[in-house]
């Protein structure tokens, strides 16, 4: 008897998945493409609506996800042997990746002095709204109100509350035991939500690539190429050099297994330019490649609120070069350290309020910069955040596996056969965090 031929559904769905994301962005570039070359505006209007509504659909899930992650993860840390030594070498580890990250920024910036000759007007600039500075970031961790941490989306504050509460029933106990599974059954029912935008994702990236080609072009990258490119020639030496020597020198680990295993996960990040989106990804690849659940529970989803080389530590470094070469301000030794210093112990106030951007300030205002300098970078911040997103990613998957190759507790069987389809079947305990350049409040 013969089988009947696949529908055009059923073979989409056997298309692996990063062909079917690949698929969206070459489609998108097309298509902004057309739109920009005969100003088609209907067809820009189209492609803007469908990556603004992936973006909202991927928000939508943010505080239900961080809250109940956090709950989870830090409530299940009783499972895991030595937590406070994995929590504090994770921690540790986060440092010194964000320290490597900030002195290649750095570096980088020094050789090709990015704001030398571009000829840029700073007149009638503005200071950014929501400025960042050290009083916003520590008196922006405890709110002030339970109901507004949720409805304004503050990240910083929704992962405060999920300690808390997670401490509280780790203290409690048997008596708290109702909690917890009620927050295990929220987060799975909100994952499961989650789990059907994330299969949107090649229409997602098809919308968000193709408004970013039809309405900006290369027109706006000319006068600031050279900054462009130190991002990404930054971003990529991290990505794809640091993480590989520190896989094979600090873990002990083939990076070419990483890469295969955490390949989509990246992927994806880039794209969609939110580790939201991605997270529920990013610990299922960690998983795959032998880290236990109880401990990715834990770092996956601090990481994702955390750990951020690309927006904290190799953005803030070049941008701050950049912003003072603009204005004739010179830069001493004292101002670099001063900048490592932000980039390493700063880094969690992007999960409070605009992801890079209030990193940048904060930067900005620590060394005395002008902060209208931030109007010049805005326009192609969303060209950048795509890199820099994957390199956030990909570090909060490094960083995890050496913690846990050098702890003695990864499955290196798992790693080395590490490999499939992520998507394949959905994880228990994601955590979430907006998209990286613009938290709260405004859409990609």
């Amino acid at each position: 008897m013969s089988t009947p031929a696949p529908t055009a559904l059923g073979r989409l769905r056997r298309t692996p998945f990063w062909v079917q994301i690949v698929a969206g962005l070459l489609l998108g570039v097309v298509l902004g493409f057309i739109a920009r070359q005969n100003d088609v505006s209907w067809l820009t209007t189209t492609l803007d609506t469908i990556g603004k509504t992936f973006i909202q659909l991927l928000k939508l899930a943010v505080p239900p996800l961080v809250f109940t992650a956090i709950v989870v993860s830090v409530a299940n840390l009783r499972h895991v042997t030595n937590a406070a030594r994995l929590a504090v070498r994770t921690l540790l580890w986060f440092g010194i990746t964000s320290l490597i990250a900030v002195s290649i920024g750095l570096a980088i910036g020094l050789l090709t002095d990015p704001g030398t000759g571009t000829h840029l007007s700073t007149s009638g600039l503005k200071a950014p709204t929501d400025s960042g500075s050290w009083v916003d970031f520590l008196t922006g961790i405890i709110p002030t109100n339970v109901a507004d941490a949720f409805l304004k989306v503050n990240v910083l504050q929704i992962v405060f509350l999920g300690v808390v509460a997670g401490a509280a029933i780790l203290k409690v106990g048997a008596k708290a035991e109702p909690i917890l599974k009620l927050s295990e059954s929220l987060l799975e029912l909100v994952q499961t939500a989650l789990w059907w935008v994330i299969r949107l994702a090649p229409l997602g990236t098809l919308g968000l690539i193709g408004k970013s080609v039809a309405l900006y072009g290369w027109n706006l990258l000319r006068p600031m190429a050279t900054f462009t490119a130190d991002i990404y020639v930054g971003c990529a030496l991290v990505l794809f050099v640091v993480y590989s020597l520190l896989l094979r020198f600090a873990g002990g680990l083939n990076p070419v297994r990483f890469y295969q295993g955490a390949w989509l996960a990246i992927q994806l990040a880039f794209v969609s330019r939110s580790s939201v989106g991605t997270l529920p990804v990013t610990r299922r690849v960690t998983e795959r490649l032998g880290v236990p659940g109880e401990y990715a529970s834990f770092a996956v989803p601090f990481g994702a609120t955390t750990k951020m080389d690309g927006c904290a530590a190799i953005y803030p470094a070049i941008a701050s070069i950049f912003v003072a070469q603009v204005y004739g301000i010179h830069l001493g030794i004292g101002d670099y350290l001063l900048i490592a210093f932000v980039s390493v112990i700063g880094s969690a106030a992007t999960a409070g309020l605009t992801g890079a951007i209030v990193m940048l300030t904060l930067t900005l205002s620590t060394l005395g910069l002008p902060l209208e300098g931030v109007g010049l970078l805005l326009a192609i911040d969303p060209i950048l955040d795509m890199m820099r997103t994957a390199t956030n990613v990909a570090g909060q998957v490094v960083t995890t596996l050496i913690v846990a190759a050098r702890e003695g507790i990864l499955d290196r069987a798992a790693y080395d056969r590490a490999g499939g389809d992520p998507l394949e079947e959905p994880t228990s305990t994601p955590a979430a965090h907006v998209s990286d350049a613009e938290a709260v409040p405004a859409a990609a």
